[in-house]
């Protein structure tokens, strides 16, 4: 099956999905919490699923209703068979650090693309708290033997915030606690204050401090939680609203500690026009110029800025991103392939790309590898292309974004299935 975007015109109103990121974290850390834990307006994904089976396999109990799901934490017990967590990248390195609580051998794996992300900075930090850890030179599949006491840890930040995360959740639900200390530049740094946050809902005790971070070994108690909007999946309607028309993404919290929200910002500089008002952000089309935007901490957002970018006006540069060669696909070769597939001109860098904008794109076929974020940027830059684009339909999207689809098509962008 061929999934076909033609373009057109992109008017009105969405609700993009809750966060995914806010989700896998609730999801885990309402898994740990003593008690009984109502987590309202969750993402449910393919990825969030993989989150939820996780956390069933340890012993939580989990009921899923009608736009809520309840989570009996406390009664944690070693999983009784491998943990397959599909394609999900976030709940393989979350999961890592509660799996060395144990003190039993516990086998995570996943399908191909996870065999090619890189377990080794967070594999190293739990061997030096005391935790046994074998892997394909360290991929996927790895297995995790504990217990994880807690203590002075040191973990390289440099090629996943997830890593740190991991370390930071499973702490409270250690002997000690640990004290974290981040070695080099920590990439995706709001994730990070992320997981603070949701740490803290739950009764965590935890301080940030510089490349510090201190956990208390105190356990979580239960807690409701409601999920907020996305802003990393909010970005595809925001940019197609600043190529196509005007957009309202629905739900947003700008007072959010998500780094991405940054998108609004890269929009209004790129010369898009912003508005913001009881919850809600509307992009509308105008002139876009190049610019430079530093993607360290917001790496998610890369393929939707480059669709951006690549009709606007001028040479624009996107750095600071190397981690993103270890994402679904490495995410700066698959941008600039699907950029120039439909017809413009972008080459990657080390840790971005350059982009030459062109008045407007030619349009055709793309391979999106599988990847959610990739499949959603080309579709979003058949606004700006001369003739159709079009794509393996995988369904790749449901991993974030479950109903993409039919909300561009609510937009007035044309879609077909062949």
């Amino acid at each position: 099956m061929i999934l076909e975007f033609g373009g057109g015109h992109a008017e009105g109103a969405v609700s993009p999905p809750p966060s995914k990121s806010h989700t896998h974290r609730a999801f885990f850390i309402a898994g740990m919490a003593e008690g009984s834990s109502r987590i309202s307006g969750p993402l449910m994904s393919e990825d969030t699923g993989a989150t939820l089976s996780a956390i069933r396999a340890v012993g939580a109990d989990v009921s899923v209703g009608e736009g809520f799901v309840r989570i009996g934490g406390g009664l944690m017990k070693p999983p009784s068979d491998t943990v397959d967590v599909l394609n999900s990248g976030t709940t393989m390195r979350m999961f890592a650090g509660i799996a060395s609580l144990f003190d039993v051998p516990v086998t995570i794996t996943g399908d191909e693309s996870i065999k090619k992300r890189p377990m080794r900075p967070l594999l190293d930090a739990l061997i030096s708290m005391g935790v046994s850890c074998e892997s394909v030179n360290g991929f996927p599949p790895v297995t995790i033997t504990g217990p994880n006491r807690g203590g002075d840890v040191r973990i390289d930040g440099s090629v996943s915030s997830q890593f740190v995360s991991s370390v930071m959740m499973a702490a409270p639900m250690t002997e000690k606690g640990a004290r974290i200390h981040v070695n080099g530049e920590l990439v995706s740094a709001p994730y990070v204050r992320i997981t603070e946050s949701l740490m803290k809902r739950f009764g965590g005790d935890v301080r940030l401090s510089g490349n510090l971070i201190e956990v208390a070994g105190r356990g979580y108690a239960a807690n409701d939680y409601v999920v907020p909007a996305d802003f990393s999946s909010a970005a595809f309607p925001l940019v197609a609203g600043a190529l196509g028309g005007k957009v309202t993404a629905k739900g947003l919290d700008p007072a959010d500690a998500q780094g991405d929200k940054a998108i609004t910002d890269v929009i209004s500089r790129a010369g898009g026009r912003i508005t913001s008002s009881d919850g809600s952000v509307t992009s509308e089309k105008d002139e876009l110029r190049a610019i430079d935007v530093n993607m360290a901490d917001t790496p998610d957002l890369f393929p939707a800025v480059a669709v951006l970018l690549s009709t606007a006006e001028g040479t624009s540069r996107l750095y600071g991103a190397p981690h993103l060669r270890f994402k679904e696909s490495d995410r700066i070769e698959s941008t600039v392939n699907m950029i120039n597939a439909l017809g413009g001109d972008a080459a990657g860098t080390e840790d971005g790309c350059i982009i030459h904008g062109r008045a407007r794109l030619r349009g055709g076929r793309i391979d999106h590898l599988d990847d959610h974020r990739i499949m959603m940027a080309a579709a979003v830059a058949s606004l700006v292309c001369d003739s159709p684009v079009s794509m393996k339909d995988t369904g790749c999207h449901a991993v974030s974004y479950p109903d993409f689809v039919e909300q561009m098509m609510s937009l007035g962008m044309k879609v077909e299935r062949k």
